[in-house]
């Protein structure tokens, strides 16, 4: 991979990790503030463990990718 490759996907990766960060964010303060009965809802269930998964991985997928779009769109901007 060449060196101009290997900054790119570090870029991807960090505006990545930043947008997955968010979504772990958004993820804890909808269960902490229990938003529509969630917190709840997952607490009574004895299939919390999969009901976080599936809550956590949608989130990081979401937030993930735009993070990752802004980026990409902020490479375009002018500079002077």
């Amino acid at each position: 991979m060449h060196r101009h490759h290997r900054r790119f996907v570090g870029f991807l990766l960090r505006h990545c990790l930043f947008g997955c960060t968010g979504g772990l964010l958004l993820g804890v303060l909808l269960l902490w503030q229990d938003v529509g009965g969630i917190g709840s809802l997952i607490a009574a269930s004895p299939d919390r463990g999969l009901f976080l998964v599936l809550l956590f991985f949608g989130l990081f997928i979401t937030f993930g990718s735009i993070g990752m779009a802004v980026g990409i769109m902020q490479l375009g901007e002018e500079r002077d």
